[in-house]
């Protein structure tokens, strides 16, 4: 009879789980949690080598990748900087462990500026823009951020699935205040689509229907959508070989327009092309850890942070127990080791993960039970729509190559312009601050700051894509040259409307236009 009122005490809550929520033992959620963590730090440490060695090709079958044991350990100790994938996303993890799971996006914007790492593209873009008080989301803009459209986000976000597990808009609420540090449009929807790949990995094995659902959470007019519905459906037409599909979004994705080091040039760094290369190595693998692996790494590119994306939503479906042993040999000895620029390990990020995660459950309307994790189920919802260049479109790139000595003047028909430069090295300790003056058609456009510290550059001299249609003359005025630094201007990348893009063969040869 005690038996038979306990239960009545509980049928209200198992009506609850069984019609809303899905449930997982605790040992499986952290099981989980841990494949995700250890899936991305394999797959980084697998694809480094390879790290935008193929730009533009296939790597070939012939041309081994390395893997054996204490290779983890070895590249941890002595190439900690290929490590970004992870210490980027710590740095949010380290931020939430501090001040809770409502830490204000100023705490995570401050972390990620201040740390001692270095960063490209749009992270380096969204440092000195929050350094210089351009706060986010502004910071991530992408008429403030000539590479809004870059992968970053989407190498950052597995923090963000990985603490709210099966709820795929959960996430997207935390890529929608992190995300936009850096990224906008498209590079924000690469974390976005991929955090929702993860979330939905604790609750699936099956990657299409993953890849399918987290698609419902990027807005269907989007470059992006297009591009991942693309891939989806010619691995339905060509089922049987990858290198069919990596061929067709060659063909179709593969011209970047925003990135100034990839328009013009084969590199790309694209969160939709790169993107379309962690989808092709997961349906292609087939949920096997190492087709996954050589697939998505063999797509090229940024064939580290690809395989990074792969392994850590795959490692979250298998869990950490069912990555074979092959890619798990001396991770052992590694998961002790703090990554580089953070007080966290692999093995603290086991524990604070699955902390955080069980947090994020209960405040959006789950429970725990016992050992039961009763997770809602929600339907994924498209965040809201944003396009990066809108309105403007790489028509010429007009090489420079010199030293900015004191003023250098040039002349362009469009609507906008990106300076392309450097003032920094990588082993240069200078803390000097150039200042620069920007004027268009005479008139002052900006005063801007350009740091010799690597850490604290300026990515780019100066851009705008605000003029009005027509001729222009832009000069820039250096006022505070100093003896043994430089700043070198390498071209200008001109813009127009889309109306006037390029054939691809004017594309293309205007690569090299001086």
């Amino acid at each position: 009879m005690k038996k038979f009122y306990l239960a009545l005490l509980f049928l209200p809550f198992l009506a609850w789980s069984q019609s809303k929520s899905i449930v997982l033992s605790k040992q499986t959620l952290q099981d989980k949690i841990k494949g995700g963590w250890a899936g991305q730090t394999i797959g980084v440490t697998f694809g480094g080598p390879m790290e935008f060695r193929y730009n533009g090709t296939m790597i070939d079958a012939y041309q081994p990748v390395p893997w054996y044991d204490g290779y983890l350990k070895k590249t941890m100790l002595e190439n900690a900087g290929l490590y970004d994938d992870l210490y980027m996303d710590l740095t949010f993890v380290e931020v939430f462990e501090r001040e809770g799971l409502d830490a204000p996006i100023a705490s995570h914007a401050k972390a990620y500026a201040e740390a001692g790492y270095a960063l490209w593209h749009a992270n380096q873009a969204g440092r000195y823009n929050i350094l210089h008080g351009i706060g986010a989301p502004a910071s991530g803009h992408w008429k403030n951020n000539p590479h809004a459209d870059c992968i970053d986000y989407q190498i950052e976000c597995d923090f963000a699935g990985l603490m709210s597990p099966g709820m795929p808009n959960v996430a997207s609420k935390i890529s929608d205040k992190i995300g936009h540090i850096m990224n906008y449009g498209d590079g924000y929807y690469g974390g976005v689509f991929l955090g929702a790949c993860y979330t939905l990995a604790f609750v699936s094995k099956d990657i299409p229907h993953i890849i399918q659902e987290a698609l419902k959470t990027i807005p269907k007019q989007s470059a992006y959508y297009q591009c991942i519905s693309d891939v989806v459906r010619w691995h339905k037409q060509y089922p049987n070989d990858w290198t069919k599909t990596w061929l067709e979004v060659q063909k179709k994705w593969a011209q970047d327009i925003g990135c100034p080091d990839g328009v013009f040039a084969p590199f790309n760094i694209d969160a939709t092309v790169n993107s379309a290369y962690v989808v092709i190595g997961l349906l292609y693998g087939q949920g096997d850890f190492t087709k996954t692996m050589e697939i998505t790494t063999r797509c090229g590119q940024d064939a580290d942070c690809n395989p990074s994306s792969a392994g850590g939503i795959l490692g979250t479906m298998l869990g950490y127990d069912k990555i074979p042993s092959y890619w798990k040999q001396g991770l052992k000895e590694a998961e002790g080791i703090d990554f580089k620029y953070t007080s966290t390990s692999l093995t603290d990020v086991y524990s604070i993960g699955f902390k955080h995660a069980l947090q994020n459950i209960e405040r959006n309307g789950g429970k725990i039970v016992g050992d039961h994790v009763y997770i809602p189920i929600e339907a994924p919802k498209a965040v809201a729509f944003e396009k990066s260049f809108d309105g403007v479109y790489p028509t010429q790139k007009i090489g420079v190559g010199k030293v900015l000595k004191d003023e250098y003047q040039f002349e362009f028909t469009g609507k906008g312009f990106v300076v392309r430069g450097e003032t920094a090295k990588w082993a240069s300790t200078s803390n000097h601050n150039f200042d620069m003056e920007v004027y268009v058609d005479g008139k002052l456009m900006e005063k801007a700051q350009l740091p010799t510290a690597f850490t604290t550059r300026r990515h780019e001299l100066t851009w705008n894509y605000d003029l009005a249609p027509g001729k222009h003359q832009v000069r820039l005025k250096l006022l505070n040259p100093v003896e043994g630094q430089e700043v070198r201007m390498m071209d200008v990348i001109v813009y127009d409307s889309p109306g006037k893009k390029l054939t691809d063969a004017q594309f293309y040869r205007l690569g090299n236009l001086h």
